[in-house]
């Protein structure tokens, strides 16, 4: 049964991002309905709403046009998670105050469920010590904000008080419904490629895009874990509520890795490490002539061999492996030969699969078994990989 998420919309001009919030998660298979104030209907029909969550949008408390149950009631009960996004200085000052003058107040107050709350108004008003006031009490009632950001505002004003980025909301909606089975534990994450320099401009890398990595990052936050994500050179925005490290070279993720390694209880080798690296990169840029460029590489250090080889009791320690031909068996000689308790194996030449994109088919290999994975999104996927690591413990995909 899908999660059900009540996203409140207040009456401001940013009303119509959360028109981007409700199709996002509605692609994600949940289940949205969502609660307008009369003010909000004149920034956004609720057509809109209606045809991109697929429930009616509810706004008079007295409509008659309803099913057979006190509707504010039913919402509250069904709701695991209730957003208002935006959120006016006067729905906070409602909320804050046990006020329930509308369908929204009047379900907000009846629900149970984690609440969030992402304010957007003018800086002013911000600003105010009453609505200051108002949000840290929301605070104290173990409410989630979302900070509004700073930017120029739709009255002309520069300053605080633009809507929180919708990814930054939906990760908060993620965090918040997700079971917490992974409590306590401690995993460290690798993603993106390595850069190894040639020269101050030059520098040899890979394809790798760090999707894959960081959507473990965030599956295993979202189920509890104290994370660590260490990342290569990537154009992804660092995770909230996270430790993020960045390296550039494979020599920087060996240090790192040797760093911490010792204190993980899950470690999750998603990185591109480069193979080889120049030793002595020119100190001064590579001048173009008509001759050819000799480059002497020498090997990196192996640094899942290095994890097998020195794996604490108890460690899980996951691999990961593109290949281009003999997926199985280069994967499973890997797999054993570095001590992995298991390798995420991919190919190159499945389609859907592979650097950069959104989805990935992969094949779980074990010493002595293999499991395949259908193609799925590289989110949905980082669940299915978390379980694989925890075999047994852990049961999230199906919740």
């Amino acid at each position: 049964m899908s999660k059900c998420i009540v996203v409140g919309v207040t009456g401001g001009i940013a009303a119509f991002k959360t028109c981007q919030l409700v199709s996002n998660l509605k692609k994600k298979d949940y289940d949205i309905h969502v609660i307008m104030t009369k003010n909000a209907t004149e920034f956004v029909s609720p057509l809109t709403f209606e045809t991109l969550s697929g429930n009616r949008v509810s706004i008079d408390t007295f409509d008659r046009n309803f099913e057979y149950n006190v509707q504010h009631i039913s919402l509250a009960k069904k709701a695991d998670c209730f957003v208002i996004a935006p959120a006016t200085a006067n729905v906070i000052a409602k909320i804050t105050h046990g006020l329930a003058d509308d369908m929204l107040t009047t379900t907000f107050l009846a629900a149970s469920c984690k609440k969030i709350i992402c304010p957007a108004m003018n800086t002013g008003m911000l600003n105010n010590p009453v609505t200051i006031e108002n949000i840290n009490k929301c605070k104290e009632l173990g409410y989630t904000i979302i900070d509004a950001e700073s930017g120029l505002l739709a009255c002309g004003d520069e300053g605080k008080g633009k809507l929180a980025n919708i990814d930054i909301i939906e990760e908060a909606i993620e965090f918040a419904i997700s079971p917490k089975p992974l409590l306590g534990q401690n995993i460290l994450v690798t993603a993106g490629p390595t850069q190894e320099a040639i020269d101050p401009v030059r520098f040899i890398t890979n394809h790798s895009s760090g999707k894959m990595g960081y959507a473990i990052a965030k599956a295993a936050r979202n189920l509890g874990a104290n994370v660590t994500l260490i990342s290569g050179p990537c154009n992804l925005t660092p995770i909230n509520l996270i430790t993020n490290i960045n390296i550039t070279s494979a020599d920087d993720l060996f240090i790192k890795m040797k760093e911490l390694a010792m204190e993980q209880d899950c470690i999750i080798q998603t990185a591109a490490v480069a193979d080889y690296t120049i030793p002595n990169p020119a100190i001064q840029k590579i001048k173009k002539n008509d001759s050819s460029l000799t480059l002497d590489l020498v090997k990196t250090d192996d640094i899942l061999l290095y994890l097998g080889q020195n794996k604490q009791p108890n460690q899980i320690l996951c691999g990961f492996a593109m290949e281009t031909e003999n997926l199985i068996e280069n994967g499973t000689k890997k797999c054993i030969n570095k001590n992995c308790d298991l390798l995420i194996a991919n190919s190159l030449t499945t389609i859907g699969a592979g650097f950069k994109t959104d989805t990935n088919k992969v094949t779980i290999i074990r010493p002595s078994e293999t499991k395949e994975i259908e193609l799925m999104s590289k989110e949905k996927l980082a669940y299915v990989i978390l379980e694989e690591c925890y075999r047994g413990k852990i049961n999230v995909t199906n919740n």
